[in-house]
């Protein structure tokens, strides 16, 4: 059996999620430790932070999914599939840990 190949769209959004993932609960952490000014604008931009919050993901993981497609003269990033999912899974262990290290 051969290695099935991913995409190059697969491969660049796969690593936007891990990345935006870890920026996310980084972002939740320095909001709530500065509710005074983060947290404020945030509320004052969109209504509620969680909104805000909400949309700097959606905009972060589309554009680095865009960017991260560019490299390689349109190739988008060479990683394997394997690399990808142990990204993706470690990001999201990670983004766990810091959240709940930071509430605990």
């Amino acid at each position: 059996m051969e290695p099935e190949e991913i995409g190059k769209y697969a491969r660049s959004f796969g690593l936007s999620f891990a990345i935006t993932s870890v920026v996310s609960a980084i972002l939740v952490i320095v909001k709530e430790s500065n509710e005074d000014t983060v947290l404020a604008w945030m509320k004052a931009a969109t209504g509620h932070h969680w909104i805000t919050h909400g949309l700097f993901d959606l905009i972060l993981f589309v554009f680095l999914g865009w960017a991260l497609s560019r490299p390689n003269d349109g190739e988008g990033v060479r990683i394997s599939a394997n690399w990808l999912i142990g990204s993706i899974v470690g990001a999201v262990v990670i983004s766990g840990l810091l959240i709940m290290g930071f509430y605990i």
